[in-house]
């Protein structure tokens, strides 16, 4: 493949060009422009991208976008102002983008969007798009539809998706090493690791219109909320970039701009105006989370025990990416800010600001108490010493804005619901051991109790979804908690009866073991079935002495 180098005379504005996908209120799928973003968001039901992780870095550049031509926005006042008005502020944002238009042109002669313009390997070598579009797996094409006609060129509006996309989770691993960066060696640049969202456990909030989700996620740079000086700037706003790291002593971060708009890679498109042909990628700027919660609002937060025996001090926080085999709904504690600690002991986590925002618009009656927000969770694990992207993770749960509140008791009795459901399904996995054990089966400790858990999960996964979705403030926090031990109840003791009708002849009969303390224990299915009720009536205490459980099971 030959690739030539940009048509500089023929531009492509993302301020002008339709390029983001979005999905209105109708449903209907369409595309937009940057600033189209903006005129028309009211109208608009969300960024629909190919990837969950390209809307994520998407909806961060307008975010960007929204903070400097809303001047932070500078308060809760100013915040509540932009709630009130029916329309984003779509002449103050025109004005902000059209006095630095040409730094959003994709093929800028001197500082392409999101790009270096001369940037170049010492052999001038060429490259395809393998490299910039993250769902093909490098090296395996069997496993992508892209293949052949797709993957030789792709138009300028999708490029301009998949390079926002990898300035913020492009993989590590080798780079192309580019003329003029020092950390080159033999033409390789080495791993820095990944994009600087590959580290989050990102966390954004949906509206009903794409204009509440980005005020939402808005959180004013103010005192007590974002933490940023005035060198703070987006990347558009500062000198263009070289092939070169940016020196620590200039590149920050210093607020949310900079993250927003973080150069993790050094990128150059090649082709012409009508298609994208290849991409150079090089090493950016590294970038280290440690102790950035006070700027980053859209990631979910721990303590790292080993920085702290290692740096002798406390507390440090680093983001924490989400589990792809655990569903938002079961790290519910993790995402809803905490009940006041009993002592002076700094937090073990730190939910994302975003939440904690809306937690306190809700305090202070801003938003109203029967307000619904979706939490979008959004993350990427990688493999192979972070050089490949193995799984992109996004689930979302809508719940009323009162669980958000800290001492609220519809956040204790959803944290305690999900806690419900894992005590549930530990009785449950004990007594898939148990069959096991009572037919002989060597494989008692994992296999048949994980092979119940995903069972039990997935039957769960949609009930606690809508039950969490119907609690509002004309909940009561026993009643239904209750009630979903009541559910809870009877979904695990149907999957338990499966397994026990499962079990076969031998489990009937049973067999003789010796325990851990010397003791010998007779194993079969009755009496696996009977230890399996006495342990989910312990964890569902609610469910099994109620009147109209009862009554239901009776019937």
């Amino acid at each position: 493949m030959t690739l030539t180098d940009l048509d500089r005379a023929s531009g492509f504005s993302l301020m002008d060009e339709a390029w983001i996908p979005v999905l209105d209120t109708a449903g209907a799928r369409g595309e937009v422009s940057l600033l189209g973003l903006f005129e028309r968001a009211a109208q608009l039901r969300m960024i629909a991208c190919e990837l969950p992780t390209q809307t994520f870095a998407i909806l961060r550049l307008a975010l960007a976008v929204l903070h400097r031509a809303t001047d932070g926005p500078p308060g809760e006042a100013a915040w509540r102002a932009l709630w009130r008005d029916r329309e984003l502020p779509v002449a103050e944002i025109a004005d902000y983008l059209d006095a630095f238009r040409s730094r959003f042109d994709l093929f800028h002669p001197e500082h392409p969007f999101y790009q270096v313009a001369d940037l170049r390997a010492a052999k001038d070598n060429t490259y395809g798009l393998e490299r910039l579009i993250a769902d093909v797996p490098n090296g395996m094409p069997f496993l992508t539809t892209r293949a052949g006609p797709g993957m030789e060129s792709v138009t300028p509006a999708e490029a301009a998706r998949w390079l926002v996309h990898c300035q913020a989770f492009d993989p590590s691993g080798i780079k192309t090493g580019a003329v003029g960066d020092s950390r080159v060696t033999k033409g390789k640049g080495y791993g820095i690791g990944v994009g600087s969202l590959g580290g989050l456990g990102g966390v954004h909030l949906e509206g009903q219109t794409l204009r509440e989700t980005l005020l939402l996620n808005l959180v004013p740079v103010a005192p007590g909320w974002q933490v940023t000086d005035e060198r703070d700037r987006p990347v558009w706003e500062r000198e263009p970039q070289t092939s070169a790291e940016e020196s620590t002593s200039t590149r920050g971060p210093y607020g949310l701009l900079s993250l927003y708009t973080w150069q993790s890679r050094r990128i150059r498109l090649f082709g012409d105006a009508g298609r994208i042909t290849g991409a150079m990628i090089s090493n950016g700027d590294r970038f280290d989370w440690q102790d950035r919660h006070l700027l980053e609002p859209m990631s979910v937060w721990g303590r790292s025990g080993p920085r702290e025996r290692e740096q002798k001090r406390t507390p440090i926080y680093l983001p924490r990416p989400h589990d792809p085999n655990r569903a938002l709904w079961r790290g519910l504690q993790s995402l809803l800010p905490a009940p006041p600690p009993p002592s002076a002991e700094p937090p073990q986590r730190l939910p994302p600001m975003v939440v904690q925002w809306l937690a306190r618009l809700t305090v202070t009656g801003v938003v109203g108490p029967d307000f619904r927000a979706r939490t979008r969770a959004t993350s990427v694990t990688y493999g192979t010493q972070q050089a490949v992207v193995d799984e992109v993770f996004s689930d979302a749960l809508t719940m009323n804005v009162l669980l958000l509140v800290e001492d609220s008791a519809l956040r204790t009795t959803a944290v305690d619901a999900a806690a419900d459901a894992e005590a549930a399904v530990t009785v449950l996995r004990r007594l898939a051991v148990n069959l096991a054990r009572a037919a002989g089966s060597r494989d008692t400790d994992s296999g048949d109790a994980d092979r119940a858990a995903e069972r039990a999960y997935a039957l769960l996964d949609r009930a606690f979804r809508d039950w969490l979705a119907r609690l509002g403030p004309d909940s009561d926090p026993a009643a239904e908690r209750e009630a979903w031990q009541r559910l809870l109840r009877r979904a695990v003791e149907r999957l338990g009866g499966e397994l026990v009708e499962g079990a076969g002849p031998n489990a009937w009969t049973g067999r003789t073991l010796t325990d851990q303390n010397g003791r010998e224990v007779h194993y079969s299915s009755s009496q696996a079935e009977a230890w399996f009720r006495v342990g989910l009536a312990k964890a569902l205490p609610m469910a099994t002495g109620s009147s109209q459980q009862r009554q239901e099971d009776a019937a």
